[in-house]
């Protein structure tokens, strides 16, 4: 077995590191701007334990050090997006009027997921009404109080949900400093991943949207965030998300629907380019081409 490997496929590098920096969870992962690197646990979705991985992006690309394993390599490409047909989603949304500028951009912007499906879900859980630097916090306290360091370089794996879905409602509540009521959502939704819950790309969807919307503390906003991130539906689109709307000039909901209707079935890549306008400054020309658009 190979400690490195070479994935191909063309990345938006700047946009992607931004990315891995702003959602780095403490503790879990770090991530070096200088060398363009990150590096975490990452494993399979077998019971195989998940090794130390650091993952240096290019444009190009990502360099995949620590572990050749087919398990590691397959989880870095999805995480990645890397099997996507970046060409076709541009062909989709060049002429778009408001889309069009942004795709000529970036046109290699992919829609950046997550290793670890469970940690992404309760991430997103804890960022629910927060900002991004508290949501980090939260979830680097979440992991630093259930999950194990691994290895010499003291990487923290995240909790299993087995670990999650046994902790005492107030002790966890405590120890990640976040309401009773996010405490308890946290938990039920370990509790639905240790019963079998799957939150991935092969999984009906439609049951995993049904399953999530179940548990206390779960609305459309974060099963729709699950679906793009996670699910990797690449036709998902967070209509409540505030970012979003803010990009296309502030709109509702319905009317956000409405820009939508034109942009499937690549909804979650209209997503990330608002998004990524939004970020780097963009958002003023943004909202006013869908003004006009």
């Amino acid at each position: 077995m190979s400690d490195q490997a070479f994935l191909a496929g063309r990345l938006e590098r700047d946009v992607v590191l931004d990315s891995l920096v702003r959602h780095s969870v403490p503790g879990v992962e770090r991530v070096d701007l200088a060398n363009g690197t990150v590096t975490r646990l990452v494993g399979a979705a077998s019971a195989s334990p998940p090794v130390p991985v650091t993952v240096a992006v290019r444009d190009d690309g990502v360099e995949v050090h620590g572990s050749g394993s087919p398990e590691v390599l397959e989880a870095v490409r999805e995480w990645f997006d890397l099997d996507t047909d970046i060409d076709g989603v541009q062909d989709a949304f060049v002429d778009d009027p408001l889309l069009g500028p942004l795709v000529r951009e970036r046109p290699a912007l992919r829609v950046i997921g997550h290793p670890d499906a469970f940690e992404a879900a309760a991430q997103t859980v804890l960022g629910q009404q927060v900002s991004l630097a508290a949501c980090r916090t939260f979830t680097g306290r979440l992991a630093a109080a259930y999950g194990v360091r691994v290895g010499d370089e003291e990487l923290i794996a995240f909790p299993a949900a087995e670990v999650v879905a046994s902790a005492e409602l107030e002790e966890l509540r405590a120890a990640v400093g976040i309401p009773l009521s996010r405490a308890r959502t946290v938990i039920a939704l370990a509790q639905a991943f240790a019963a079998g819950l799957r939150v991935a790309r092969d999984a009906d969807h439609g049951d995993v949207r049904a399953e999530l919307l179940a548990l206390p503390g779960i609305g459309p906003w974060t099963v729709d965030y699950l679906a793009l991130r996670v699910l990797r539906d690449p036709d998902a689109f967070p209509v409540g998300d505030l970012v979003l709307r803010r990009a296309l000039g502030g709109v509702s909901p319905d009317v956000a629907l409405e820009f939508g209707e034109r942009w499937r079935p690549w909804r979650a890549y209209a997503t990330m380019h608002l998004w990524t306008a939004d970020a780097t400054g963009g958002r003023r020309t943004v909202a006013g081409a869908a003004k006009t658009a």
